[in-house]
């Protein structure tokens, strides 16, 4: 199937441009976009190694895909932590406060590569990022980091497509942005309201909700579900439990957004 694939003209632009990067870093997070990175990088055959960072603003479950992933794809992985929320710069949420914890990131990795003999770092990035709200771009591009993805010009429809063609499990998995995501701008990040972030989505999962999101409005918890989930909501029983649920994480009001999930809402 692989070498099948190699033909496929997108995968080929991809691969050609990783084999002239020689050898990189991948930023990695254990997502759709830098798994399909990843994999390419091993296809390229290139020197590579995956480096994620972990702090209180990655969900535990994420870090857990990506030690998975990295292990089957079968590449080096290193794991290290990331100390944005020590930045004020960061913990005030400014709308801009992607590109603060992507400055401390690449910075870290830049030191990574040189010590380790990497040529570059590179991330994630798909085409379609060019069209939203990315502050972390500026951070990426101060810091000379690669993004192969956007360079072979595949967006993340054809990333899911080609990963489902290379059996890698995560060609349909939800998007998993970071936790600080579930805050309006202007409402501090705490590692105490991070974790009841996580926790609240984590229940919501575990009683059969998939894609969500849990909007973090200081003491009100604003649900966003699949549209197709949001009757499943309306149930009592169910409505019943998710309330008892979160006002035990502290929560006062918990509301259900009748406009539905979608990701990237609060940078509208």
């Amino acid at each position: 199937m692989e070498t099948i694939l190699l033909n496929s003209s997108d995968l080929k632009n991809l691969i050609s441009i990783l084999r002239d990067m020689e050898s990189a870093i991948v930023a990695y997070s254990g997502g759709v976009d830098s798994t399909f990175l990843l994999k390419a990088a091993t296809l390229s055959d290139i020197k590579t190694m995956a480096v994620t960072a972990v702090s209180p603003t990655m969900p535990e479950h994420d870090l857990k895909d990506a030690e998975d992933m990295a292990m089957a794809i079968g590449v080096r992985h290193m794991i290290i932590r990331s100390s944005e929320l020590e930045s004020s710069d960061f913990t005030n949420n400014p709308p801009d406060r992607c590109y603060y914890c992507k400055d401390e990131l690449f910075g870290k990795l830049g030191d990574i590569a040189m010590s380790e003999g990497y040529r570059y770092v590179a991330d994630g990035s798909n085409l379609d990022d060019m069209d939203d709200w990315r502050p972390g771009r500026k951070a990426a591009e101060m810091h000379n980091v690669r993004s192969p993805l956007i360079e072979a010009g595949i967006d993340k429809q054809r990333i899911r497509e080609l990963s489902k063609m290379l059996g890698l499990r995560t060609w349909d998995k939800p998007s998993s942005p970071c936790l600080s995501s579930r805050f309006p701008y202007g409402v501090a990040i705490t590692i105490e309201a991070l974790k009841q972030v996580e926790d609240a989505e984590k229940f919501l999962k575990s009683i059969g909700f998939n894609e969500l999101r849990v909007r973090h409005h200081k003491d009100t918890a604003r649900i966003e579900l699949r549209e197709g989930d949001i009757q499943k909501m309306a149930d009592p029983g169910i409505r019943k439990s998710v309330t008892e649920k979160l006002r035990g994480l502290g929560y006062k009001y918990i509301c259900l957004d009748l406009e539905g999930f979608r990701s990237g809402k609060l940078n509208g």
